[in-house]
C-alpha cells in the first residue's frame, strides 16, 4: 500500500491558505504550527464551511474524499478532506452523528504516529482520558502495535500484557483547540449525544508504529467500514446546518 500523500481538491483556496499557515518560517512542522493551523480554522469558520459546501456539492470531489475516509467501528466518521505534500499535512473532519446515547468514541486507549491539533467545530465538546503504563495498580490491558506488520499495516500485532493508570482527564469545549503529540495515550468521546464534529490538522508521520490497548477478552478484530459519497454529503449537510444555525460559537 502506498503512503505517498495525495492532494484532494487541492485547487481550492482554503487548503492553500491553511498550508501557508503551516509553512511558517520553513522550520520543522511541529505541534506549535499545527495548533496555529487549527486556530486558523477557528478564526475562518465561514471559509471552512464554504470549502465543505463546495466539496459536498462536487460529485467527483465527494467521491475522492469518501474513498479516503471511513466509519469507525464505534459509529462515527473519519473523513479526510485534504492531504497535502509541501508541507505534509492532512485535514480531517471527525463526525459523531446525533444519537439516542452518547457515543463510545475511540474507546480503546491509543497513541498516534503523528502530532495533531483539533478544533471542536460543532457540539458541546469532547472528553478525553489520558493513560500511562504502570507496574503498580492500574487496570490490565493487552497491548498491540498498529503498523508493525508490513504485509498488513492495519493489523494489530500483539505486544504483551500491561497495566494502565489514568493520568489526566482533559475536557475540550465547543470552539476550543486541543493538541496531541505521539507520546500521548488516550481515549476520546463526545460529551453528549448531540451531533459533534471536530476538525483535525494532522502533521507528518513521526513513528512507524503506534500502540492500541484492549481490555482482556476484548477482540482485536475491530474493522472499519466504508464511507460512501452519500454518507459524506449527508454528514456535511448536518454539520453545515448546525453552523448556519449558529449553534457553534
Amino acid at each position: 500500500m502506498s503512503t505517498t500523500p495525495v492532494v484532494v481538491n487541492g485547487d481550492h483556496p482554503f487548503p492553500r491558505q491553511l498550508a501557508e499557515a503551516l509553512r511558517g518560517n520553513g522550520s520543522r512542522l511541529g505541534i506549535d504550527r499545527l495548533e496555529a493551523a487549527a486556530e486558523y480554522v477557528r478564526a475562518h469558520r465561514r471559509a471552512f464551511a464554504a470549502w465543505l459546501r463546495d466539496l459536498a456539492g462536487d460529485p467527483v470531489a465527494a467521491a475522492d474524499v469518501a474513498k479516503r475516509s471511513y466509519w469507525h467501528p464505534n459509529g462515527f466518521a473519519k473523513i479526510v478532506l485534504h492531504a497535502g505534500v509541501e508541507p505534509e499535512f492532512r485535514v480531517r473532519l471527525h463526525v459523531w452523528p446525533s444519537s439516542d446515547t452518547v457515543s463510545r468514541g475511540e474507546s480503546n486507549p491509543h497513541s498516534h504516529r503523528w502530532e495533531f491539533a483539533s478544533h471542536v467545530l460543532t457540539g458541546t465538546g469532547m472528553h478525553m482520558v489520558e493513560f500511562a503504563e504502570t507496574t503498580d495498580g492500574g487496570k490490565p490491558f493487552r497491548r498491540y502495535r498498529y503498523g508493525a506488520d508490513p504485509a498488513n499495516p492495519a493489523a494489530l500485532v500483539a505486544d504483551g500484557e500491561v497495566r494502565l493508570r489514568r493520568r489526566a482527564s482533559p475536557h475540550v469545549q465547543s470552539g476550543d483547540v486541543y493538541t496531541c503529540d505521539t507520546s500521548i495515550v488516550h481515549t476520546v468521546r463526545p460529551v453528549d449525544a448531540g451531533l459533534t464534529a471536530t476538525v483535525v490538522v494532522q502533521g507528518p508521520r513521526r513513528t512507524s508504529t503506534t500502540v492500541v490497548y484492549c481490555e482482556p477478552g476484548e477482540s482485536d478484530d475491530q474493522p472499519n467500514f466504508d464511507l460512501t459519497p452519500a454518507d459524506f454529503q449527508e454528514l456535511v449537510t448536518a454539520v453545515l446546518a448546525k453552523l448556519d444555525a449558529g449553534v457553534a460559537p
